[in-house]
């Protein structure tokens, strides 16, 4: 994984090689021939002229009483590992399900919050903040937030948008330090564990920005560019599909759109100008977005890539392994078991859509190793798992992480990610 975050650095920063060092080596040679020389003379009754010899002797003798008690600090030949901010959202009856999501990414470094929406009943809502609240580990980290004042969220409209701008402010607000955003739903779930995805990411600077991307967005400028719609989910309490102004509008000229998949992970940086928009890109894009159908598929994309400071920093990836069909229609395939192969040879950290409970999840939590209503174990967790206790209830260091194969796998993506032909020639094209 070194090399990966070489190769990107050599990239981003391109140096030219400089012999500058030769001359202060010469000039350091001269000096320590001529002290050599000194200490050859001696003065008529054989002093020596230069008494090195007595100095340096001083000197170790003197490194008895300070030096010996100098221990130096331990040096990690690792790079200290990431910590990752998730938001987990979901609807009327997604609460078992963002449940079991939440087990399967739970990391007791990372930041989670989770978001029953506005449909759902306040008995399902008040059904997971219980849950939450009265977890274990949940409770000892407190590192898991749920967004009780719910949203109304209509993914075809801009409230999913501000559901996420929602999270992640109170992520950078309260979540402490972190370094990526994930964003999620109920109906996600990993292929790998956390410890892989934490140590794969470990070798990689902490500015990309995995979101794909494309401003060749065809059919969609007519679609969706140039239509004004309006989402009811802005001002009425129960969902409504999104209603069209006739009036149509052209094209921006103050910025180019682009547009991808909705999920994400974005770089902290990124996240803190998405919320604080210093220069005011992030809030125009915002307010044209507010009538575009399905902005989430378009929102963070155009604005990373019309914002210099970022636009560099993306690697054109959703991270997810998605079954569309061909043309893609507005939702993918539902996974199953006959879709396990393709899923794990993906290499994809992260997979959707699922129907609650198929069959497909428990597969993947024999992957996992994860037991049924339990957290996936990781380096932290020191239980023995005896009597079908869970594992991670007995908490060791938070730091030590336990990479499985999944870690390979995710290796060989972003290897793949990162090649000469798909990191630079890909970026906000």
């Amino acid at each position: 994984m070194k090399k990966l975050k070489n190769y990107y650095l050599q990239l981003k920063h391109p140096q030219t090689m400089e012999k500058k060092w030769i001359f202060p080596l010469a000039i350091g040679s001269i000096i320590s021939l001529f002290l050599l020389f000194l200490t050859t003379l001696t003065s008529s009754d054989g002093t020596p002229l230069l008494p090195l010899r007595h100095y340096y002797s001083a000197a170790s003798a003197a490194s008895v009483f300070v030096e010996s008690k100098l221990k130096p600090l331990p040096i990690s030949a690792l790079p200290p590992p990431p910590r990752l901010a998730y938001l987990i959202s979901g609807s009327a009856g997604d609460g078992g399900m963002l449940r079991r999501t939440l087990e399967a990414l739970y990391h007791p470094n990372n930041q989670y919050v989770v978001h029953l929406d506005a449909e759902s009943s306040a008995e399902e809502r008040q059904d997971l903040f219980n849950y939450v609240n009265a977890h274990l580990i949940f409770k000892r980290f407190r590192n898991v937030r749920m967004i009780t004042k719910a949203n109304l969220v209509t993914y075809r409209g801009p409230t999913m948008v501000a559901n996420t701008l929602h999270a992640a402010a109170i992520l950078l607000k309260e979540g402490g330090d972190w370094d990526w955003f994930i964003n999620l739903s109920a109906s996600d779930y990993p292929l790998v564990t956390q410890d892989d995805l934490l140590h794969t990411f470990s070798y990689l600077p902490r500015d990309l920005n995995f979101i794909d991307h494309t401003s060749n967005i065809g059919w969609k400028e007519f679609q969706r560019a140039k239509p004004v719609i309006v989402d009811p989910g802005l001002y009425m309490t129960k969902k409504a599909d999104v209603f069209w102004i006739t009036q149509r509008r052209s094209v921006p000229t103050a910025f180019k759109l682009f547009t991808g998949s909705a999920w994400m992970a974005l770089s902290r940086p990124f996240i803190d100008y998405c919320i604080w928009g210093w220069d005011n890109l992030p809030r125009t894009v915002l307010m044209y977005y507010a009538n575009f159908l399905s902005s989430p598929e378009g929102y963070f994309h155009t604005v990373i890539c019309n914002a210099q400071e970022f636009r560099n920093t993306t690697v054109n990836s959703d991270l997810h392994f998605i079954s569309w069909d061909n043309p893609p229609k507005q939702h993918p395939h539902y996974l199953n078991l006959e879709d396990m192969q393709r899923m794990v040879e993906s290499n994809a950290p992260f997979a959707r859509k699922f129907h609650r409970d198929d069959p497909v999840l428990d597969k993947i939590d024999e992957l996992l190793s994860r037991g049924k209503g339990m957290l996936v174990p990781g380096g932290w967790c020191m239980g023995s798992g005896e009597n079908g206790t869970d594992p991670c209830f007995v908490v060791g260091n938070t730091t030590v992480l336990r990479p499985t194969g999944g870690a390979k796998r995710l290796e060989n993506l972003v290897t793949f990610l990162l090649s000469n032909d798909n990191f630079r020639p890909r970026q906000c094209k």
